[in-house]
């Protein structure tokens, strides 16, 4: 990636804060790049949890296929991040791509990423395509 992401206009956005704890910060004395991976993944699962009625949520899982993650700016400790991500507007039969911005207090991008997903259908574990409902609920 080389431009920033925004959301598209009129795009759903979820968002939540990030509060680096102690076994967060590295030996460089900022936020460790694995943890912003992992603060991706949170954004994707509570944005699902959300959204999706339990009885879908039961049905479903999302299996994370691909991350490409651009770094930019360090998070330091005592900092509050504040992480975003948004769906694309169409999925390619199972695969659904979304994206995450991590931004620190004064607005400047840390991390952002790229992730594509699979939807999988839980009682055959077998991949399934997204349906119309989670594309209308989740842009």
């Amino acid at each position: 990636m080389t431009k920033l992401l925004e959301p598209p206009a009129g795009r759903q956005v979820f968002s939540r804060p990030f509060e680096p704890k102690p076994e967060h910060i590295d030996a460089n004395g900022h936020v460790n790049n694995v943890v912003y991976l992992g603060w991706a993944q949170e954004l994707a699962i509570a944005h699902w949890d959300s959204l999706a009625p339990p009885e879908e949520r039961a049905r479903w899982a999302w299996i994370a296929l691909r991350h490409e993650v651009d770094y930019r700016r360090a998070l330091l400790p005592g900092e509050t991040a504040l992480g975003r991500t948004w769906v694309a507007e169409t999925s390619e039969g199972p695969r659904f791509d979304r994206y995450v911005r991590i931004d620190g207090p004064d607005g400047a991008m840390c991390a952002q990423a790229v992730t594509t997903w699979v939807l999988i259908e839980q009682a055959t574990g077998r991949p399934r395509r997204v349906p119309a409902w989670m594309l209308e609920r989740f842009c």
